[in-house]
């Protein structure tokens, strides 16, 4: 009988890796060194400043860059700990030699602070604010040299541009160590697990080889969609999950057919069993992914486009890495296991039955499905409860690890200056006269205004029609007071000042960054999260011909979802695990957390639960009652489940160690929803909810009216040994 199409492209592919090997394996290697060699030779493409633009804020931004006023990158030169006249002298030597750089564009006069312990100098830099960082180090060198040349006196050096030099240098030794964490943490499991060496080692090659592959390919990529600097943090932490789980998921159902036959199939018609069944689970969980991620491009945002970018291509890598090379690998081992069991017998074996702890949980699963769901289901909801009181915000920059030295001197710098703490930029844009009163009408207005530390001099284009006031706030540019004097501007101030004039206005600057993004993922959120529904739907529905099915995947994910961001919420919303995790609370989430956790969690999920709704699919093909499928289904893929569950675990948990806040909530939160899907989900909520179902868990069609695989899937190669 005629198999379903994307059964037989698995077997196929499969057939072919089985019966040349050196070829896929040769190919597959190549592949990524034609990938990561294409992406090094072009390059990749940053996002630029115009990139990041967003609501109102970004309008100013578009406006003033009009006028050639768009904000340029700033560093400043802080002297402290001398004698007035030592100050005044290194804060003149640093604006000279400051001057003559190539990278500055201007350098103010010094300027002391109030209470005279400390002096400033502040440089504004060529180029684009972004590109800030890439030029930073010949002034870093330059402030050393001056504090080299005035020992009596501390020179220090801080700025946007330095900051985010900082913030890459931690970010990539972060990275770093995470590997050194989740490499043998990932080989102990899976050796455990298959209790091989070479069993443990290829699934960790192929998602190293797959994340290679990726980080070339994201280069290209970025060509098309900018890359906003977390594409390789998101090929990482996505590569290292989903490459590991299909690998894993295919070893273990190729190792369970090879016990199964006793040794009467050839390793290439093993694998080619495993092909016809795991082969197709991995393909609709990679595109399930990949169709999930691909939402986030709806949230119209530089960052989001750069994440779902990274998390299709490694994920669209692995599964094809497990199509490939994978059954080329299991072809060779599966020789070597034969040789080895002719030297001893009987060493073939099959644990199955998913365990003890498994096994307990199963019992009152089996026994009283409707108080162990309605138990599950309850505790998920305690655990989203805390999500009731979620507060988003930007992490903006004092958020940063003071494990970087300019954020110490940022410190430093808006204790002796308060009023650099944050800044808003008024743009202004009518004809000459009209501009020029305007700025002057507000100025006028804010310095009258206690809230604010003063104004600078208007600045205005060559011809006059656009003009920036900016203007002074003494307070941290993410906190409450800060946004509540945006909102005077906005609301009140700028509208009562320049209305009169007929001119068009717009804020932007720190605290406006800060205050427009979190909104606009506000208003995005609903249109992402009902892609999201919709495409997991339907690709539940489509994967296994039940809308009833499809209807369980949404809340399903739903409830992983909401749990691990009311966990998130609980730990980071708080200071009691500030000790216990390495961080310090801003009583916030970072806004582009909850979306970012949404989407992947809805992809990842669905690599469990293609897996084991495909365990219980078979059975249920074969003939076997829904309610004996829904068991053997749970109990043969828990074991794979778990394993997968803790590989992941251990991936996302070893972020949770980075400095950057955002990165560290990202890891915390997957962690927490990986592990409750594996454990509370797979294990109790949804095989309660499908023998409660019954036979009704396939509606509109029945599961056996398809043709039952039979041992001799392909019916072309399923030869025997010898």
């Amino acid at each position: 009988m005629t198999q379903p199409p994307l059964r037989n492209f698995t077997t196929r592919a499969a057939s072919w890796s089985a019966r040349h090997p050196w070829r896929a394996i040769a190919g597959w290697f190549l592949f990524v060194a034609l990938c990561l060699g294409a992406g090094i030779a072009i390059g990749g493409n940053a996002a630029s400043t115009e990139d990041f633009r967003i609501g109102e804020a970004g309008r100013a931004e578009a406006i003033a860059a009009e006028g050639g006023l768009q904000q340029r990158p700033v560093e400043q030169i802080l002297i402290t700990a001398g004698p007035g006249a030592a100050l005044d002298a290194a804060a003149r030597d640093a604006a000279s030699r400051m001057r003559l750089l190539p990278e500055v564009e201007s350098v103010s006069r010094p300027i002391r602070s109030d209470d005279g312990t400390a002096v400033r100098v502040e440089i504004t830099m060529r180029g684009p604010e972004l590109d800030g960082k890439k030029h930073v180090a010949p002034l870093q060198a330059e402030t050393a040299k001056v504090q080299a040349a005035h020992p009596g006196v501390k020179v220090e050096e801080t700025g946007g541009p330095s900051i985010g030099k900082g913030v890459d240098k931690l970010r990539g030794a972060d990275l770093s160590r995470t590997e050194v964490i989740a490499l043998p943490v990932t080989l102990l499991t899976l050796l455990v697990v298959f209790g091989s060496v070479s069993l443990a080692v290829v699934p960790v090659l192929l998602a190293l080889s797959s994340i290679a592959a990726a980080v070339g390919l994201s280069m290209l990529a970025s060509h098309v969609f900018p890359d906003a600097g977390v594409g390789v943090s998101v090929i990482l932490l996505i590569g290292m999950a989903v490459g590991v789980d299909y690998t894993l998921f295919y070893l273990k159902r190729e190792r369970e057919e090879r016990a199964r036959s006793g040794g009467r199939l050839s390793p290439e018609a093993v694998v080619e069993l495993a092909a016809a069944t795991s082969g197709r689970a991995v393909v609709l969980s990679g595109l399930a992914v990949a169709v999930s991620s691909a939402t986030l491009y709806l949230a119209d945002d530089v960052i989001f486009s750069s994440i779902a970018t990274a998390a299709i291509v490694v994920t669209l890598v692995a599964v094809v890495s497990s199509l490939t090379v994978l059954p080329a690998l299991l072809a060779k081992l599966g020789r070597r296991a034969e040789r080895r069991a002719a030297r001893r017998p009987g060493r073939i074996r099959n644990r199955r039955g998913g365990g003890r702890i498994t096994a307990a949980m199963l019992r009152p699963v089996e026994r009283r499905p409707a108080a162990t769901l309605a138990a599950g289901v309850l505790v998920m909801l305690a655990l989203a409860a805390p999500l009731l009181s979620l507060n988003l915000t930007d992490m903006g920059r004092e958020t940063h690890p003071r494990a970087i030295p300019a954020m110490r001197v940022f410190d430093r710098l808006n204790a002796a200056f308060p009023e650099l703490k944050a800044t808003h930029r008024v743009v202004v844009r009518a004809d000459r006269e009209r501009t020029a009163a305007a700025l002057g009408a507000l100025a006028a207005r804010v310095q009258a205004d206690p809230r604010f530390a003063g104004t600078s001099a208007p600045r205005t284009s060559p011809d006059g029609r656009i003009g920036v006031l900016e203007i002074s706030v003494p307070r941290d540019a993410g906190s409450e007071a800060a946004r509540a004097t945006l909102t005077a501007l906005r609301g009140d101030l700028v509208p009562a000042s320049t209305g009169r004039f007929g001119v068009e206005t717009a804020v932007t600057g720190d605290v406006a960054r800060y205050a427009d993004y979190p909104e606009h993922q506000k208003r995005k959120l609903p249109l992402v999260i009902g892609a999201l529904l919709l495409a997991t739907f339907a690709m539940t529905a489509w994967a296994f011909r039940s809308v009833v099915l499809g209807l369980v995947g949404v809340v399903l994910n739903l409830l992983s979802a909401g749990a691990s961001l009311g966990m998130l919420t609980l730990v980071f919303q708080r200071t009691w695990a500030e000790g216990l995790l390495g961080f310090t609370s801003t009583g916030s989430i970072g806004s582009r957390v909850p979306l970012f956790l949404f989407v992947i969690l809805f992809g990842l999920s669905m690599d469990y639960q293609v897996f084991v709704l495909s365990r219980i699919r078979e059975a249920a093909l074969r003939g076997v009652p829904t309610r004996t499928a829904v068991l053997d289904g749970i109990r043969g893929s828990a074991g794979v489940v778990t394993s997968a569950a803790f590989v992941m675990v251990t991936v996302f948990a070893s972020f949770v160690s980075l400095h950057i806040m955002e990165m560290k909530q990202m890891g915390f939160a997957l962690a927490v929803a990986v592990l409750l899907d594996a454990v509370v989900i797979r294990i109790v909520v949804l095989p309660s909810l499908l023998l409660l179902l019954g036979e009704r868990t396939w509606w509109p069609g029945r599961a056996r009216t398809a043709a039952a695989p039979g041992p001799d899937v392909t019916g072309r190669s399923l030869r025997k040994v010898g």
